[in-house]
Order: C-alpha cells, then structure tokens, then sequence
C-alpha cells in the first residue's frame, strides 16, 4: 500500500515527465522551498542572538541591582552597629539587664 507522498510524487514525477513546462515550474518551487528554507534558518539564527543579547543583558542588570541592594544591607548593618554601639556607651546597665534577660530566656528556651 502506498503512502499518499509517494503517490503525489508519483504524480508529480508522471506529469513532469510529459510536460518540460511543469518540469521547469517544479524546479523554480523546489528553488523557491530552498530559499525559503535558508531564510527561516537565518531568522532562527537571528532570534537566537537577539535572544542571547537579551539574556546576558538582563543578568547584567539583575546583576547590578544584586549589588546595589548587597551595599543597602551593608551600610543599614554598618548604621545598626554604630547605633547599638553608641546604646551600650549611653546605657550600660541598661545593656547589661538586657542581655542578661535574653540569655535568662535563651536558656529557658534550650533546657525544653
């Protein structure tokens, strides 16, 4: 049983045979499907740059906005240091009761 390319082919290959005519169409389409072929490869190509410069810039700014936010967190726990630094200095009973309170209550929370 034939599949229907190979009947079509069949087709085709019979009336080329008989008509130079269409054997000359069917050249041109073949040079056409060709050339249309090639085209859609250089697209591809084309979208697969657009898409690797598409990416490397957005980690480039992914990238930047990672170190920026990196330096936010870094001068808010350099600005939280020296406010608890100058806390203790002011008040240093007042620290001391604290932290004695905390570590009262660290160590209530580990003998459970």
């Amino acid at each position: 049983m034939a599949t229907v390319s190979s009947k079509i082919r069949k087709a085709v290959d019979d009336a080329t045979d008989s008509n130079p005519d269409l054997q000359a169409q069917v050249a041109a389409l073949k040079e056409d499907i060709a050339n249309i072929a090639a085209t859609l490869a250089k697209i591809g190509k084309s979208s697969a740059k657009d898409a690797r410069r598409s990416a490397a810039s957005s980690y480039e700014t992914a990238k930047l906005r990672g170190e920026e936010t990196f330096d936010d967190l870094r001068l808010q726990a350099r600005e939280l240091e020296d406010q608890l630094t100058e806390t203790v200095r002011e008040n240093p009973l007042t620290t001391i009761a604290v932290a004695a309170g905390v570590g009262f209550l660290l160590a209530l929370i580990a003998r459970r």
